[in-house]
């Protein structure tokens, strides 16, 4: 920020500068012009033409300068055929003229004489009583005009440094400032990173407030995670050690069953360890914050693949078609959550599954998914137990007791809800899923 502004305030009095440096120049010199033009007004007005046929002057001009030798300051009268009229600064020096075919002024520089300058104002002019074509002449030394120049770019320059560096100053202390602000952020994360807090309490101001907000809400983000992972490894350190434990004092005792122990334990820990996969998996893909899958496109896959296990169930999907209904979750989680419960309606159920999608389409941010059956449903009492992991109702179908576990974690992750009632058209079961919409549709 101070290279690029310290870059724009050079250029800026640059070309400042020199607009000012050429403006000012420019009237200094015309000044100076009009200072000769006057001069040589005045020998115009006093010029006629003596008996002889040469020019001169009906009365002195005014200015002491040019009667002193070599002052800086002459004039001159030439015309053809006629001896060169010189003022007596010029002592024994003549000017050299421009030839002209118009009569108009001209104006020009002269480095006639070694180290002075010279600026020449030349004018033709035709006098009354004469049919020779005059040239009038005034040079001045270009010391002065060039010393008053040096002067004003003298102190235009210290005024441009001056003044450069008091915005340069300012610039500085402007974005010192301004940045004063992230400098507060800063040593908040250091307070947090070395005094373990988990917030910016800081109060800061309203331009960096978002920003702190947006940083309170990935620590929050980060400490969820955190404590997710935690009780997942807590949860697969527990579900591992009573099964470890059996296998251990069977071993030490040599218990005859010893290799069905261990197939049946391993078993056991084998679907913990998916089930915590499972988790794990969700966990990673929902960090990314691009998932999109459709509920619709899903539903149907899902049904084709428990029907070839379910061929006697039969199976009616309603409500959004494919494209219709898209939620923030990974296509892989959302059939592993159909897959589960529309599986657990058709073995548990009488022989009927419905599942609507989209079953209340007036909600912009939430997709409603019903999975319902016509067998005996869930008691009121044990819906809530039948979530936790392992619990299974009916003992007499094969089964891991993980399934609604496993929607349940999985939903949540992705900050969605599931509830268990009783189907009003079906009397079985009814699991509802409350799925986040994918953004922009």
């Amino acid at each position: 920020m101070m290279l690029i502004a310290i870059a724009w305030i050079v250029f800026l009095l640059v070309i400042g500068g020199v607009l000012l440096d050429r403006t000012l120049s420019g009237l200094i010199t015309r000044n100076f012009d009009e200072q000769l033009e006057y001069m040589l007004t005045a020998m115009v007005a006093s010029a006629e033409i003596g008996p002889d046929g040469e020019v001169f002057f009906s009365r002195p001009l005014g200015d002491q300068r040019f009667l002193e030798p070599n002052s800086g300051l002459y004039w001159q009268i030439t015309g053809e055929g006629h001896e060169v009229f010189p003022s007596r600064s010029l002592w024994d020096r003549t000017l050299k003229t421009q030839a002209s075919d118009h009569m108009e002024l001209m104006v020009y520089d002269s480095d006639q004489y070694m180290g002075e300058p010279l600026r020449v104002m030349q004018r033709p002019i035709i006098l009354p009583g004469s049919e020779t074509q005059w040239s009038f002449v005034v040079a001045a030394s270009r010391e002065e005009l060039n010393a008053q120049i040096a002067r004003f770019r003298s102190i235009l320059a210290y005024s441009f440094l001056v003044l450069g560096g008091g915005l340069i100053m300012m610039a500085g202390l402007q974005t010192w400032l301004g940045l004063s602000p992230l400098r507060g952020v800063r040593r908040a994360i250091q307070r947090i990173r070395v005094t373990g807090e988990n917030r910016v309490t800081e109060p800061l101001p309203l331009e960096v407030q978002p920003m702190v907000e947006e940083l309170n809400a990935l620590l929050a983000h980060s400490e969820k995670q955190a404590e997710e992972a935690r009780a997942h490894a807590g949860n697969l350190a527990h579900a591992l050690k009573t099964p470890l434990t059996v296998l251990n004092n069977a071993a030490a005792a040599h218990a005859p069953d010893l290799d069905t122990l261990v197939q049946r334990e391993a078993a056991t820990m084998r679907r913990q360890v998916d089930h915590h996969l499972a988790r794990a998996r969700a966990v990673g893909r929902r960090a990314t914050g691009l998932a999109r899958a459709d509920v619709g496109e899903a539903a149907e896959a899902v049904e084709r693949a428990v029907a070839r296990l379910y061929p006697h169930v039969r199976f009616d999907i309603a409500g959004a078609k494919e494209g219709e209904s898209m939620v923030a979750l990974e296509r892989q989680d959302l059939d592993e959550i159909l897959g589960n419960c529309i599986e657990n309606a058709a073995k548990y159920g009488g022989g009927s599954v419905f599942v609507t999608v989209d079953a209340v389409p007036t909600d912009p941010d939430i997709c409603s998914v019903w999975v319902e059956d016509d067998g005996t449903g869930i008691p009121e009492l044990d819906r809530q137990r039948i979530f936790d992991r392992g619990a299974r109702l009916d003992t007499n179908k094969p089964g891991t007791g993980l399934g609604l576990a496993i929607v349940r974690d999985v939903v949540e992750i992705y900050g969605g809800t599931v509830a268990l009632g009783e189907s009003e058209d079906l009397g079985g079961l009814l699991v509802e899923l409350r799925l986040p919409r994918a953004g922009g549709v």
